[in-house]
């Protein structure tokens, strides 16, 4: 299982919400419909105010995001319970969210779904980096490094998160354990 990501940043601030990441006119689309899934990526974070964010995070006309790694400062995926909000987010190509602290349904979120890893930083990231910057996250040693000044930062462990994550969410990882049986 990869535990090492390499890429640029998406810098966001505090209480970014479910209906910034995936704005409720397209909860429609059905992540388990491959074409919908991918269609739904597109649309990651499309409901952040351009004013207060110029840069999108997925260009207009893609399906995907050049930043792997989102920066977020605090309560990030506060709002509704939507599930969509980190299958969006993994759809578009996001490996790891890094924020000051996460909304306790979009972590669960993360970890149900296993789209991608919510680790809770140790400082306030969205303050010190900018969008683009090339960071590389190690999940195992638990730190991030900034590629242009090799300025290391740490995060807190995953724990008993990180191998349900690895396995792909709750139900896969329950069949990999054998706590309900293989499809």
């Amino acid at each position: 299982m990869q535990s090492v990501f390499t890429g640029p940043v998406f810098v966001v601030r505090d209480n970014i919400d479910t209906d910034q990441i995936i704005p409720a006119q397209y909860l429609n689309l059905v992540p388990t419909i491959a074409e919908e899934y991918e269609k739904l990526g597109s649309y990651a974070l499309c409901g952040l105010p351009e004013s207060l964010y110029p840069t999108r995070y997925v260009k207009s006309g893609q399906l995907d995001s050049e930043y792997p790694i989102i920066i977020a400062g605090r309560n990030f995926g506060c709002g509704s319970s939507r599930e969509h909000a980190p299958i969006a987010l993994g759809s578009a190509g996001c490996k790891i969210v890094l924020a000051e602290s996460f909304a306790r349904i979009f972590f669960r979120n993360c970890v149900a779904t296993g789209e991608l890893y919510p680790c809770e930083a140790t400082e306030r990231l969205c303050d010190t980096l900018k969008t683009g910057e090339v960071v590389t996250v190690d999940l195992d040693a638990q730190t991030v490094t900034v590629q242009a000044t090799g300025k290391l930062y740490s995060f807190k462990a995953l724990g008993d998160v990180r191998p349900v994550v690895d396995a792909g969410g709750i139900f896969n990882y329950a069949r990999q354990t054998g706590m309900i049986p293989a499809a």
